[in-house]
């Protein structure tokens, strides 16, 4: 016999920057158990302030804020969710003074992104994008392509967690790439499967390609400085799927001016509109629309883990705290 558990409720949630339509019917029921009001409203509404006096509950889309002021003008304020897994816009010390939980959603788009690098690297080596583009036109001619196999190649990977060694992995193994990695934690388990740890400037120096997967936090602003930047070896290919804060804009754009390596980025969207713009000019930067941890599978995953920690938050057994 088990015993029945008590399952509480919030009083009010209140969800920034998400609506109905981003849940399914099935999903919604689940929320729909765990509270007694809901209130959806988008990013930057005048609103927001008011409607949190008597929110208990705010759960917040990926690149939005909770900070002291939205933490003070909300009393009632026991949890908040991050539809995301980065979760640096929250003030989480804060959060604690107040003993607020405060939970995001890990590993839900560990495929997804390591996919991603894979095809941006595929795509950059063997110029499918102006394949097509040429196809298109109704030119099938080869002559002009002499493209790069990945087998051989050096692979840097800065950040060596799911994600990154999700991308070790698929490189290593199905490419037949050699993978250097650097983590602030080394992996000793796993050198033993063909993984190099290297310090930093030897990965830069050294790496084919170079890919980041690093988490945002104070320690890791603008990890990618001029000397860093500068020490890129000509002709590399570096990926940052991770937040811009982690790159010293006006590094890698003087670095870009000389146009000898290729930077690709895709969290576009959070970076400020003069910033993305000095990019853009460029034709070694490519500018990616944030889709790396776009995929079905992973948004249906992610949602299913943001629900469960609401759910398990209200049964007294909280997931995936970060605080």
């Amino acid at each position: 016999m088990t015993n029945k558990v008590d399952i509480s409720k919030f009083e009010k949630i209140l969800f920034l920057g998400l609506s109905e339509i981003d849940f399914g019917e099935k999903e919604m029921k689940r929320i729909n158990k765990i509270c007694k009001q809901k209130v959806f409203l988008p990013k930057n509404n005048p609103q927001i302030m008011r409607q949190l006096r008597d929110t208990d509950c705010l759960l917040i889309n990926q690149g939005m804020v909770a900070d002291k002021k939205m933490i003070d003008a909300a009393p009632k304020l026991k949890y908040i969710g991050i539809l995301a897994t980065g979760y640096n816009r929250i003030d989480t010390s804060y959060a604690t003074s107040k003993k607020i939980t405060v939970c995001n959603v890990p590993g839900y788009a560990t495929e997804a992104v390591a996919e991603f690098v894979i095809g941006v690297i595929l795509d950059h080596l063997r110029e499918l994008d102006r394949a097509k583009k040429q196809a298109r036109k109704g030119d099938y001619s080869e002559t002009t392509f002499n493209g790069q196999q990945i087998k051989g190649k050096t692979i840097g990977i800065i950040g060596f967690g799911r994600i990154g060694q999700r991308v070790g992995y698929i490189l290593s193994e199905g490419f037949g790439a050699k993978v250097l990695y650097w983590s602030r934690k080394r992996k000793k388990t796993l050198e033993s499967k063909g993984f190099t740890y290297s310090p930093i400037a030897d990965i830069l120096m050294r790496a084919n390609f170079i890919t980041t997967h690093l988490s945002y936090a104070r320690e890791t602003l603008e990890f990618f400085d001029m000397k860093k930047i500068c020490l890129i070896k000509p002709g590399t290919l570096f990926i940052n799927t991770a937040p811009m804060e982690l790159i010293n804009l006006k590094a890698i754009e003087k670095r870009l001016k000389k146009n000898d390596i290729t930077f690709i980025l895709d969290h576009s969207d959070e970076m400020k509109p003069q910033d993305i713009n000095k990019l853009r000019r460029f034709k070694n930067c490519i500018i990616y629309p944030p889709i790396g941890f776009r995929t079905l599978e992973a948004n249906m995953l992610k949602k299913d883990i943001f629900i469960s920690n609401l759910e398990h938050y209200v049964s007294k057994k909280a997931l995936n705290r970060v605080i």
